[in-house]
């Protein structure tokens, strides 16, 4: 069973590599990926440079190019394609139908990944991006179950990837566009699903306050752990009571459930971050 680890920067990248892992993701600097985050993500030359370090490892590189075009943005997100592979990944990360078309007709020699953002809950779906597009692998949302799990690995045509850490999300990727509701963007399109230029910090007489796009997501108090806003783990008031109406903020761990993974076929388990 292969680890899979985030590289939001090539010291990060070379990090992962040095401890470990088996195979790096990365996105570039842009919205093509869906961690588009300020300091972030990599140019082409970085890109290289991380490629080439993880290769003399004899670790693997997977490009994230994650997000869905937009109306006007598709000959950008066609561009990320090729760059990717030109650089020579090893697999390329996608959700999007109309990319994951491009590259098996571009580019079919190097494996595609769906992208927990294509939000395949189903081995019925897995074989329709195994048919249409011949992904070799398939990331599957953290939302499921294990019995869930079990039941998709028994039937896969394609290798799976789950999720071993990281937060946990009450939403099924590449479904949600809670956030735009409140920016006007979501992950599945920008790239973040709480853009950093929405959020904003201010210490008041009651405490602590996140704000997304003006909007009170929370306020804590002295000495309590603060969490970056987002609008399903924020606390608001419901009938007279404050309280996570949506979710509470928590951390996926399956360190216990290795083994039981790992008898179930999956093939890579992932740490999110970059």
């Amino acid at each position: 069973m292969e680890l899979v680890c985030p590289a939001g920067s090539l010291p990060a990248l070379k990090t992962a590599v040095d401890n470990g892992a088996d195979a790096v993701y990365f996105g570039f600097r842009d919205s093509t990926n869906a961690r588009q985050f300020a300091g972030l993500n990599f140019n082409d030359k970085r890109a290289a440079e991380g490629i080439e370090y993880a290769h003399s490892k004899g670790s693997r590189v997977f490009c994230a190019i994650n997000t869905y075009p937009q109306p006007d943005g598709w000959e950008h997100w066609k561009a990320a394609v090729d760059r990717a592979a030109g650089l020579g990944v090893d697999a390329i990360i996608l959700a999007d139908m109309g990319l994951l078309d491009y590259a098996a007709n571009r580019h079919p020699d190097i494996p595609r990944h769906l992208s927990v953002q294509g939000s395949a809950t189903s081995h019925e779906a897995l074989s329709f991006y195994k048919d249409n597009f011949d992904i070799r692998r398939a990331v599957l949302p953290r939302v499921l179950s294990l019995d869930q799990v079990r039941g998709v690995a028994k039937h896969s045509p394609v290798e799976l990837e789950v999720f071993a850490f990281g937060s946990l999300c009450i939403m099924a990727e590449g479904r949600c566009y809670l956030s735009s509701y409140l920016t006007d963007e979501s992950p599945n399109t920008r790239g973040a699903c709480s853009p950093a230029k929405a959020v904003r910090w201010q210490e008041t007489s009651q405490g602590l306050e996140s704000r997304l796009n003006e909007v009170l997501i929370d306020r804590y108090g002295p000495g309590e752990s603060a969490g970056y806003p987002t609008l399903c783990k924020g606390r608001f008031e419901v009938e007279g009571s404050v309280y996570h109406a949506i979710e509470e903020p928590v951390s996926l761990n399956t360190l216990d459930l290795l083994p039981e993974l790992k008898g179930l076929g999956i093939s890579a388990v992932k740490i999110e971050g970059r």
